[in-house]
């Protein structure tokens, strides 16, 4: 979107480049990261950027309107709900497809969650593309005027709140086993916070623990949560020794409630330009005949599991719990990201952090996941090129 840096990285990329720049980053921990990183960054116009920020801005005035939590509360009726809920999310992932309607680039917005992305993996990666690319370091991943330095001191404050960092966790489910185990190397790196597993958290007289690298047992009065239950509740091996449905001593960076209340539930609610008509089967008045222009998703999974791109009327009839699922149009992604041999479409993620007592969510980076595939995750781009998660460089202000 971007000619000039676009031309720019082109010129200078080889491939000996791109595994350099892996090499840099798994050096980093001795550890190989196990999703594909995209060879280029997403050079985003102005124009562009423009245009996102305005659509982010329509989510979240949608998200601050006073009665959102009684619009939402269905949400967390048709799931589990934690006791000790705050004010407002802490964490803000809104995505949308780089698409193309009537002729013009425009985003639509593809999905939005309550919840932490690769908040402390994106600064680094951006880092690491400027150490290979120096000419990069005119541009920036970062939004509101934030910089390397000031960028990493606000997550720190969102995510410890001043509270003593053993006293501060990340908890995930099997954290060493999840694709995303890079992101926790890095924040634990730049944070001082311990990474726990969920198996490895207690209770003890209406507060949780977790013992530290000598054994001790320290209490958590923070937690940095990274648990998904959709995947929680798959995992009946597990043996928790505490309780996601009672009220500890504790506070959260990023409430359970939130991921339920901001996300594709609240998509039938957006109207404008830049989202897409979607509607909850169980408004369903009839089922189109145009069936291969829409997707099947349920409302709460996530990283695209469950998702039918080829939806079939039987399909819409065999869902039970109509509640649970949305019908939603298709978009027309754009291919528009030149790579050596064609085009690559693209879906940019803004990343935004709330503070506790701010009157509004901060946009902060982004997240770029480049397809050549009928479907923009990762696994849907399996043995392609040009392909995987990146990041967008915005001109500076």
């Amino acid at each position: 979107m971007n000619p000039k840096y676009r031309q720019l990285f082109n010129d200078n990329f080889t491939v000996a480049k791109y595994d350099a720049m892996q090499d840099d980053i798994n050096s980093d921990f001795d550890y190989k990261v196990t999703f594909r990183i995209g060879e280029t960054p997403f050079f985003i116009s102005n124009e562009l950027k423009a245009q996102l920020l305005e659509g982010c801005q329509e989510v979240i005035h949608f998200i601050q309107k006073d009665d959102f939590k009684s619009l939402t509360n269905k949400a967390l009726d048709l799931n589990r709900k934690v006791p000790n809920e705050d004010d407002h999310t802490t964490f803000l992932a809104i995505d949308f497809g780089i698409c193309e309607e009537d002729g013009e680039i425009v985003p639509k917005l593809i999905e939005v969650q309550g919840f932490p992305s690769l908040f402390n993996f994106q600064s680094h990666l951006s880092q690491k593309f400027v150490n290979h690319y120096p000419f990069l370091s005119e541009l920036t991943p970062f939004l509101s005027g934030l910089n390397h330095e000031s960028y990493l001191k606000l997550i720190e404050n969102v995510i410890c709140n001043d509270l003593p960092k053993e006293n501060v966790i990340l908890l995930e489910i099997e954290p060493e086993k999840q694709n995303t185990k890079i992101d926790f190397y890095y924040c634990q790196s730049d944070l001082g916070i311990p990474v726990v597993c969920v198996t490895d958290l207690f209770e003890k007289d209406n507060q949780l623990f977790y013992k530290n690298n000598t054994g001790n047992d320290i209490q958590v009065k923070r937690i940095y949560n990274r648990v998904i239950f959709d995947e929680l509740d798959l995992r009946t091996d597990l043996q928790l020794n505490f309780d996601f449905s009672k009220a500890y001593d504790v506070e959260w960076a990023g409430h359970p409630n939130w991921f339920f209340r901001i996300s594709k539930f609240i998509l039938p609610y957006l109207k404008g330009k830049y989202f897409i008509e979607t509607t909850l089967l169980s408004d369903l008045k009839e089922i189109p005949t145009d069936l291969e222009n829409y997707v099947l998703k349920p409302l709460f999974s996530f990283s695209g599991s469950g998702v039918i791109f080829h939806v079939k009327r039987e399909d819409i009839e065999a869902v039970k719990e109509k509640d649970l699922y949305i019908l939603q149009k298709k978009v027309n992604y754009k291919p528009i990201i030149q790579s050596p041999d064609g085009k690559v479409k693209a879906e940019v993620r803004l990343l935004a952090v709330w503070k506790k007592d701010a009157p509004s969510p901060t946009l902060v980076t982004n997240l770029v996941r480049l397809s050549r595939g009928e479907m923009i995750g990762v696994k849907f781009n399996k043995d392609k090129d040009w392909v995987g998660g990146t990041v967008g460089m915005f001109e500076r202000d």
